[in-house]
């Protein structure tokens, strides 16, 4: 063999090489994508469950605050802002932040009414509810954790080559502002019972 048959299989094995690993690129991009779209078609279901469990909430802290109208028209203002919002995620975590804290001043106005609180049918939809804030919460964290693999690869090189070529293009986190979580928790001696601060 001459040294310029040896080059050119060299060559053609750095071509195949290349090739293969640029398949292998692009079809990990295309399970990544799809992962993500996956993910958010179920923090989806989770906030149609959602959208849908609040009628209901309203109906039943009507009934024992009728007066309280304006916390009402605020919910179902957010309500339907985020129901109508099916853009990006970013957009629709906007949305939702803004419907949990009118469902909060829904739920101040409840605190009120010991007779609501204690109603049966208060407390089944408070809970649905909530299944379905920590369904929503799961669902955040599994589509979050597949967008930082996929906006990682799109970043990396040299995979971001592929990326640009195929126009895989990074995706948005869904966050949701959560005051309980940012609470801080303070501790009455007192009594030596952890409280969340409002």
């Amino acid at each position: 063999m001459t040294a310029g048959t040896i080059a050119l299989l060299v060559i053609v094995a750095l071509v195949v090489i290349a090739g293969f690993w640029a398949i292998g690129a692009y079809n990990g991009f295309v399970r990544l994508r799809n992962l993500v779209q996956e993910a958010w078609r179920q923090i989806d279901v989770e906030l149609h469950r959602r959208h849908d469990l609040i009628p209901n909430l309203v109906e039943t802290v009507k009934g024992y605050a009728a007066h309280e109208r304006g916390v009402f028209d605020e919910v179902t203002r957010a309500r339907a802002a985020a129901t109508g919002a099916g853009s990006s995620p970013a957009a629709q975590a906007q949305q939702e932040n803004a419907l949990t804290q009118a469902l909060g001043h829904l739920f101040a106005v409840a605190e009120n009414y010991p007779v609501l609180r204690a109603s049966e049918n208060f407390q089944q939809l408070q809970a649905e509810l909530t299944n379905t804030e920590d369904r929503i919460a799961a669902g955040r964290r599994f589509y979050n954790a597949n967008v930082r693999m996929l906006n990682t690869k799109v970043e990396s090189f040299p995979s971001n080559v592929i990326a640009g070529a195929f126009h895989f293009a990074r995706a948005e986190y869904f966050e949701i502002e959560d005051p309980a979580v940012r609470a801080v928790p303070t501790v009455e001696f007192g009594t030596g019972t952890p409280t969340d601060t409002p």
